[in-house]
Formats: C-alpha cells, sequence, structure tokens
C-alpha cells in the first residue's frame, strides 16, 4: 500500500509539472498568435492581453500583399522542405532495406561507416559542403538545398533497424506469389513502415523548414531566400510592427504545427505483426 501511494504521488506531480511547463510554453504562442489579428495601436496599449479588441486580417494581407518577397520565400520554403522529405522516405529506406536483407561485399563496412557519420556534428562539415557546392556552381540554386539533404545517415540507421525486425515470411509469401524484390519493397515492407517514415517525414520535414544556417551561407539572392532568413530580413526591415511580425512568425509556424498535428497518430502508432491479411 505505501508503495502504491507513493507512486500515486509520483505520477501526480510528474502531471503537475507537465502542465506547468506546457502552460508556461504555450503563453507565449497563444500571445503571438492574437497579437497577429491585432492592430499595432492594440498590441502598444492592451499589455498581455489575449483576446484581440478589434479583429483584424489586415496583417495578413498586408505581408502577402505590400512585402512582394513573402509569398516568393514561403513558395521557397514548401518547395524545399517537401523535395527534401521525399527523398528522404525514398533514399533513406531504400539504403536501410539493402542494409537490412542484402548479405552483399561491404555490408558491414557501409553500417560502420554510417555510424561513424552519426558522431559527426552537422557543423563541422559546413564549410567543406559550402566549398563543394561553390566548385559544383550550386550556389543561389535550390539543389544547394535539396541534393545534400536528401539521404541523412540517422534515418538510414533507423530504416535499417526496422527492417532487420521486420517479419521475412511476409516476403518470403510475397516471392512465392511471384513478387520480385522491387514489388517486396514498394508493396509489402514500404506500407507497414508506417511509423518510421512518419517519424522521418515529420523530424526531415521541421528540420529543413526551419533550417537557417545553410540558406544564410548558400543564397545571397532575396528571390532564392527561404523563410527563416526571409523572415530574418522582414524582422529587420519592421523592427518596430509588431503587428507585421506576428503574422508572419505565425505563417512560419502554421505548416510544421500541421505536419506534426496531424502525423502524430502515425508517429505513435505502433505495430504488430501477429499474421497477413
Amino acid at each position: 500500500m505505501e508503495a502504491s501511494k507513493t507512486r500515486s504521488i509520483a505520477r501526480v506531480l510528474t502531471y503537475l509539472m507537465l502542465m506547468l511547463y506546457a502552460v508556461i510554453t504555450v503563453i507565449p504562442f497563444l500571445w503571438a498568435l492574437s497579437a497577429s489579428f491585432k492592430t499595432l495601436a492594440e498590441i502598444s496599449t492592451t499589455g498581455l492581453s489575449f483576446i484581440p479588441e478589434h479583429f483584424t486580417l489586415d496583417n495578413y494581407k498586408y505581408i502577402f500583399t505590400s512585402e512582394q518577397m513573402f509569398p516568393r520565400w514561403f513558395f521557397n520554403s514548401v518547395l524545399v522542405g517537401v523535395s527534401v522529405t521525399l527523398l528522404n522516405l525514398l533514399l533513406n529506406s531504400l539504403a536501410g532495406y539493402s542494409l537490412a536483407r542484402f548479405d552483399f561485399p561491404g555490408n558491414k563496412l557501409i553500417f560502420f561507416f554510417i555510424l561513424t557519420i552519426l558522431m559527426v556534428p552537422d557543423k563541422v562539415t559546413l564549410i567543406p559542403q559550402y566549398l563543394i557546392i561553390k566548385d559544383l556552381g550550386w550556389l543561389n540554386s535550390f539543389r544547394s538545398l535539396i541534393i545534400p539533404a536528401a539521404v541523412q545517415a540517422t534515418y538510414i540507421f533507423m530504416m535499417r533497424q526496422f527492417f532487420i525486425s521486420f517479419p521475412k515470411e511476409l516476403e518470403e509469401a510475397s516471392e512465392m506469389d511471384g513478387m520480385t524484390r522491387i514489388g517486396m519493397f514498394f508493396r509489402v515492407a514500404l506500407p507497414l513502415a508506417g511509423p518510421p517514415l512518419a517519424a522521418m517525414a515529420i523530424f526531415t520535414f521541421m528540420g529543413s523548414w526551419n533550417e537557417f544556417l545553410k540558406p544564410l551561407l548558400f543564397m545571397s539572392e532575396r528571390s532564392m531566400f527561404t523563410l527563416p532568413l526571409g523572415l530574418n530580413t522582414f524582422k529587420g526591415q519592421y523592427i518596430s510592427y509588431w503587428n507585421y511580425i506576428m503574422a508572419a512568425s505565425m505563417i512560419f509556424t502554421l505548416p510544421a504545427l500541421l505536419v506534426y498535428v496531424f502525423g502524430n497518430k502515425f508517429f505513435i502508432k505502433g505495430i504488430t505483426f501477429t499474421g497477413t491479411k
């Protein structure tokens, strides 16, 4: 009884701490969301209020109509984020499946090399990456942001570990039906790899969407900026116009938030292999 009571108290304290952390985290976001629908005068005079007295969409209208580059920055971020995510889903899955299923010469050496890459911080390879991209003539090009990020060692490792535990009986049954190895991958293995694919898609898209340093190094023309870099420029231009800055910040936050909200159920969903359908 005493041990059970102690566990109950610990659980209650844990929930209270998590609720406190959630409140502290959510309040700034709610204020920013509210401020994006306020006028500058109301933001300056009402203080910490969460309900706009004079609800307006003029801030969003202004940044999309008067700031000519903002729609372009938004499009650039969507293009890069979606391209990087789709390429990672395909290439990392293929690489992980190959390492898990094929016993070819150099398999273990390649896997060891991938583990070694995981130990190297991204910032260490940033300057060599810049020099290579410069020599290839990819500066001020979407290729500089998409192609180097198309494959990531972390997710190759993750997909390899998933496919190692994937039941071979499903593939053997498909092989008996005359399915090729490519068919097994795309029609059997990949559809059942929902949870790791969802996790990869969420983290890859959010990482690409929030990337600031690489666009800063690789892009010098304003028309090629992604939204994080463009938003930094926007804040410098409208430093005292908090209504426009909050509206721009909400537009930047919304896609990543939607990806997480709609992908979360797939991210946390488990998968069991108790038979075939």
